[in-house]
């Protein structure tokens, strides 16, 4: 058997190192900086963090003192993404949750993640704003 250098052992490892780190889940927080708030296209901001990956954490983060404008629910199918329909949808987030270091949603499904806010009576959601969709692959 023949025996491997010191510098091709070494590449090995880094090449190793380099596919273990590449396949480490993601904390993202939603909205950036900014975090979960009303007037805020999160469709582009989706658009911008994709692609997502099985097990990233999506962190919500969002004043908990207020109304409920905060909210995140997860809705069932895409019609309902689309018509900002909340029927059959799941509260995943109250509006006192998002305090602090916010709440997370891990994405440990292969399937489409509809989120969006009832908040301000459903009009951030119907004009588009407030709402994204997440589709996590696999790692490579």
């Amino acid at each position: 058997m023949a025996r491997l250098s010191y510098a091709t052992k070494a590449c090995l490892l880094l090449v190793a190192a380099s596919l273990l780190a590449a396949c480490e889940a993601r904390t993202i927080v939603v909205g950036g900086s900014e975090g979960w708030h009303l007037g805020f296209n999160y469709t582009d901001w989706a658009l911008a963090n994709s692609p997502f990956y099985f097990n990233d954490k999506l962190v919500f983060k969002y004043p908990a003192d207020e109304a409920s404008a905060y909210t995140v629910y997860l809705l069932p199918n895409l019609g309902s993404y689309i018509r900002c329909d909340f029927n059959g949808s799941k509260l995943v987030a109250n509006s006192n949750q998002g305090g602090g270091k916010g709440f997370e949603v891990v994405l440990n499904q292969w399937k489409p993640y509809y989120f969006a806010s009832k908040g301000d009576k459903g009009d951030q959601c119907n004009d588009g704003l407030m709402k994204f969709f997440a589709v996590p692959w696999p790692r490579f």
